[in-house]
């Protein structure tokens, strides 16, 4: 079995003639160490699906593997455990919290892992250095730059090495240089094995990407896939 199937995967919203079908009927899968695209227009059930992955949205019907694990048989409790053992979170807004350094926002997630604070400070400087910012780990999210902040994000999504990341319009609010950037970063990641699920509606950072899921309606209707040039490779 591939390392993510999905299939027959419904989530419905309201009742009776209110009832809106944000994801119907859909299903593929995801090998491990893929980087796959999710594409579709606005409201084609891109972001629901996204939350399913993640583990946060309750489909109405469907099953949904992780790694042999039927994830929304897990009790509540359960599947706490499992978003913070196999997923990292990167979102269009960046929610750090402003207040705090970078270093104290990526060591966020590890609040409810058992190592020292010396250790999780350690964690945290090392995925600060993987993407690109070791020397900033004191500084607040007001004195770094937006694209410097989504690098933040990306570093608290893997401080804990999840095996799968997933991202929401990463750089939904990035000019087109740090696009570039952030989309190297990501790929890079790839290439250390990380298994990546990215919604985007750009089409220029979906070409870093092995495939592409393309979503309308709630269905996937069409699936490509993406030939790298050989500079990006």
């Amino acid at each position: 079995m591939s390392y993510i199937h999905a299939e027959g995967l419904v989530k419905q919203y309201g009742v009776g003639d209110s009832v809106v079908l944000a994801v119907r009927d859909m299903g593929f899968t995801i090998d491990a160490g893929e980087f796959v695209a999710v594409m579709g227009e606005s409201g084609s059930g891109k972001s629901t699906l996204l939350s399913i992955m993640g583990a946060l949205n309750t489909p109405s019907s469907g099953t949904y593997v992780v790694d042999d694990i039927d994830v929304y048989s897990l009790r509540q409790d359960q599947r706490a455990d499992f978003r913070r053992e196999f997923l990292g979170f990167v979102f269009q807004s960046f929610h750090l919290v402003s207040y705090l350094t970078l270093a104290e926002n990526v060591m966020l997630p590890l609040a409810v892992v058992k190592r020292s604070g010396k250790e999780k400070r350690s964690m945290a400087e090392e995925a600060l250095e993987r993407v690109g910012l070791g020397g900033k780990a004191g500084r607040l999210p007001s004195q770094i730059s937006g694209g410097e902040q989504e690098r933040v994000a990306i570093a608290r999504a893997i401080v804990n090495e999840p095996p799968i990341l997933l991202a929401d319009e990463p750089t939904g609010n990035l000019d087109t240089k740090t696009t570039r950037d952030v989309m190297g970063l990501l790929t890079r990641l790839n290439q250390e094995g990380m298994t990546i699920v990215m919604v985007t509606h750009n089409p220029e950072c979906a070409k870093d990407a092995r495939r592409i899921l393309r979503v309308s309606d709630g269905v996937v209707v069409h699936e490509d896939r993406v030939v790298r040039q050989a500079s990006n490779q």
